[in-house]
Formats: C-alpha cells, structure tokens, sequence
C-alpha cells in the first residue's frame, strides 16, 4: 500500500504559478505509475496528467498542455505539478492517485485547493 499526501495548492491570479507535490509514505513509490486529477465545483472529477514508475512517459490532458509540466523524485518517493500561465478555469481540487500498472488508480490523497482568480 501506499498513502498520499498533496500540498502547494493556494490562491493565484492569473498568468501566476503554483508547484504541488505529492508525498507517498513506503519504500515502493518507485514501482507506482503516478497521476493527478482535479475536481471543479459542480464538475466531474478530470484527468490531468500521468508519470510512469520510472519517470520514462508522462502523459497530459490538452487543457493543459505547454502549460503543465508533470515530474518524480522516486529517491524522494514525491511527485510534482508544476502549473504555469494558470487561468480561472484551473481552479479546482487537485488530487493525486497512484497505481500499479496495468490496474486502476486505486490510491488517492486528500486533495488540495487550487483557486485562479483575480
């Protein structure tokens, strides 16, 4: 098993940036395909990006492409969002969920608030 823990989520305006990481207790982060995902108010809950165990292919939603950078730290068992140029329509919970491969995600941190506005 694995336990997440998101942080870095904040208020900015937008154009700003934020950086969240993801925190995994357990000594086999390394072996997690990792992803983040982000509920708006009175939306479904989205896909955004996903980083395989070893960092090889990182996949992202074109909403955020050229915008979003997704990384991992496995000697730090943490992963990273980088959000540049973020726009109101970014506001949401973002959430980390980790899996191994080819099961579902079926790890899940508690969230953190992300809000864009001026």
């Amino acid at each position: 098993q694995v336990q997440l823990e998101e942080s870095g989520g904040g208020l900015v305006q937008p154009g700003g940036s934020l950086r969240l990481s993801c925190a995994a207790s357990g000594r086999t982060f390394s072996t997690y395909d990792m992803g983040w995902f982000r509920q708006a108010p009175g939306k479904e809950r989205e896909f955004v990006a996903s980083i395989r165990w070893s960092g090889g292919r990182t996949d992202l939603s074109d909403s955020v492409k050229g915008r979003f950078t997704i990384s991992r730290d496995n000697a730090k068992n943490t992963m990273y969002l980088q959000m540049n140029s973020l726009q109101p329509e970014d506001t949401a919970v973002y959430y980390c969920r980790a899996r191994r491969a080819p099961g579902p995600y079926a790890y899940w941190g508690q969230g953190t608030q992300v809000t864009v506005s001026s």
